[in-house]
């Protein structure tokens, strides 16, 4: 009877557990499977591509010649170095820059302040209605600003006859290109105004009523309170914004079929390449101008990294 029960009152035998080892190659396979798309496309259309550049940056490389592609070693790096139209559309990019990039992050900036204003009525319509211009294609919107800055037949001039102003030629002015190329960019500033919104709303509301018990002024809180407390969104701001800057094509291409006019002042350093690239078909020489941009826009972000230290505030730092 006792061993009846013993055995009746015996629990089943388990399946052996899996080792912790094979459990965590399990996981390991599995992550894997779901990052390999991802790292397929990385090294057929960014890695590989890249290193096939580099080495084309060191021979004569031509699209279109049936001659054999030759190494030339550093020819193009020294080419590119004395090369006039390197230097001309390099200086038209730093000029446009100096113009472009305080704009660029000043107005988004202010109109984020605005409508973070409590007292602001429909506060969402008006985010809104500065948002929705960013999501129309910019070549339609290059367009259609190019024709509301024409000299004889926009809107803008038409506009200022009103009032007995006669209106320059704004995209045939050498004076007023950067100012018309300015406010074309202006027209797609919504994303950058969204991420400072963000960035406003997360400044905890206690520092401000701290700020006003101590007598601060709107002006100051926004200088002592509002700029240091958003800094690291102004710093990932200033990043894209001049990696844009380094890339800028779109619009002078669309505006001026990318032939630098007027004078020359939208002869960009990438329309150069372009027709170097794809004009001329000459890609050994076009890699080596792409490798240097990005030398010199990777050191440019490695210096901005470098100075964020004396200027970027994180609300927690590590000890």
């Amino acid at each position: 009877m006792q061993a009846s029960t013993g055995e009746a009152g015996t629990a089943p035998a388990s399946p052996p557990a899996r080792g912790h080892g094979s459990f965590t190659r399990w996981h390991r396979w599995w992550g894997l499977a779901f990052v390999a798309p991802w790292v397929i496309g990385f090294l057929l259309w960014y890695a590989i591509p890249m290193l096939a550049s580099l080495w084309f940056s060191f021979t004569d490389f031509n699209l279109v010649s049936n001659e054999p592609t030759n190494f030339v070693g550093l020819a193009n790096w020294g080419d590119a170095f004395t090369d006039p139209e390197v230097r001309s559309s390099a200086w038209v990019t730093i000029k446009f820059a100096v113009i472009a990039l305080p704009v660029g992050l000043g107005v988004p900036l202010g109109l984020a302040y605005l409508l973070t204003a409590r007292t602001l009525w429909a506060r969402s319509l008006f985010r809104t209605l500065f948002y929705l211009p960013s999501i129309i294609p910019f070549v339609a919107a290059v367009l259609i600003i190019g024709g509301v800055l024409n000299g004889q037949t926009g809107w803008l001039n038409r506009f200022l006859s009103t009032f007995g102003i006669s209106g320059p030629d704004w995209t045939n002015s050498t004076f007023w290109i950067y100012p018309s190329l300015v406010f074309i960019g202006l027209w797609g500033i919504g994303n950058l105004m969204i991420i400072y919104i963000a960035g406003i709303n997360s400044v905890p509301g206690d520092l401000y009523d701290a700020a006003r018990v101590d007598g601060a002024t709107t002006f100051q809180m926004f200088r002592k309170v509002t700029l240091p407390l958003i800094s690291p969104v102004t710093f990932y701001i200033l990043i894209i914004s001049l990696i844009g800057l380094f890339q800028y094509f779109l619009v002078p291409f669309v505006l001026k079929n990318g032939s630098g006019d007027p004078n020359g002042q939208t002869y960009f350093y990438n329309l150069y390449f372009y027709r170097v690239a794809f004009r001329l078909h000459e890609m050994g020489y076009a890699s080596t101008l792409a490798w240097l941009l990005f030398i010199v826009a990777l050191a440019v972000t490695a210096a901005l990294f470098w100075s964020a230290k004396y200027w970027v505030h994180y609300e927690f730092t590590e000890d």
